[in-house]
């Protein structure tokens, strides 16, 4: 469970050649914790993006990989934060007391960047660990979702993924065990190998993994966030909130995504009314990586539908 938990995640943005795109950075107030968010892209009549990043114990620089994210902000404001414990959203006390790291926490933190950016309604994407955050918070403020985008996201709960990394990488699984026993299994740097081993498995394209990792850096991680996270989440169950979402809802899977199987997504879009389903042909777990033209396309299609 920590492992999975750890590693599930999802991939975006990073330079446009011959466009700048403007960049903003803020401070939102929650509780006991200033949530940094930056901003790609202007306010206009488009519809803005809040995107909650997976993980969970990573910032939000796994996002910025491509130019995905920059695209999109073309047309429309886009929203990243780091979520608490993470990046620049850390407690000055982080190191005395831990922040709490439940749900209703991660929801409050999300609302204080809406609050923050005077935002009434928004597009809610969340990639991965974030597609869990991201319907907690559709189920607490349904008013100021307009839309919601699930990328490679789990389910309602942690029981409900399908994660198949074990029986198609029997071999990596068995490095990394190796790895761990050596450098100790709780410690920050079992943590990072492991991490740099799940990135090997969840790819479709061997290139692009090559790609990615060669270029993919630290990426902000906090071991100690992803456990805690993991921990204080691993009873929470949203199934019954699904059923009341009355917004309009895209749920996205790379077709060969082996941490969260296609079969996750397909029961996801089911227990939403009117969920449309996409899956991506020649993708793993990070399709707007692996297939960053159609997962653009995508999005904004789905975000300018009416």
């Amino acid at each position: 469970m920590r492992l999975l938990a750890v590693c599930l995640l999802l991939l975006c943005s990073g330079t446009l050649v011959g466009q700048s795109v403007t960049r903003n950075q803020g401070v939102a107030h929650s509780t006991g914790v200033e949530i940094a968010y930056e901003t790609l892209g202007t306010r206009g009549t488009s519809l803005p993006v809040i995107a909650v990043n997976g993980g969970p114990g990573l910032t939000h620089a796994y996002m910025v990989q491509n130019n995905v994210w920059e695209r999109i902000s073309r047309k429309r404001m886009v929203v990243f934060y780091d979520q608490r414990g993470t990046g620049r959203s850390k407690s000055p006390n982080s190191g005395v007391q831990p922040l709490p790291e439940d749900m209703p926490a991660q929801v409050a933190d999300l609302e204080a960047v809406r609050q923050a950016l005077k935002l009434d309604t928004f597009a809610l994407l969340g990639d991965s660990y974030g597609g869990l955050v991201a319907m907690a918070y559709a189920a607490a403020y349904p008013q100021h979702v307009a839309k919601l985008i699930l990328s490679d996201s789990p389910g309602p709960n942690w029981k409900s993924i399908v994660h198949l990394l074990p029986e198609v990488f029997p071999d990596i699984q068995e490095q990394d065990a190796k790895e761990m026993q050596k450098l100790g299994e709780a410690t920050d740097a079992a943590a990072r190998v492991s991490l740099r081993n799940h990135f090997r498995m969840i790819f479709y394209s061997p290139e692009k993994r090559e790609t990615y990792l060669a270029h993919m850096g630290g990426l902000g991680f906090e071991p100690a966030v992803a456990e805690a996270v993991s921990k204080a989440t691993e009873n929470l169950d949203l199934t019954p909130k699904l059923a009341g979402f009355q917004f309009p809802t895209l749920v996205v899977n790379g077709r060969y995504d082996m941490n969260v199987a296609p079969l996750t997504a397909w029961r996801l879009a089911h227990a939403i009314p009117g969920a449309k389903l996409v899956f991506f042909e020649h993708s793993g777990h990070l399709p707007s990586y692996e297939e960053p033209e159609r997962y653009v396309r995508a999005v904004e299609e789905f975000l300018n539908s009416r």
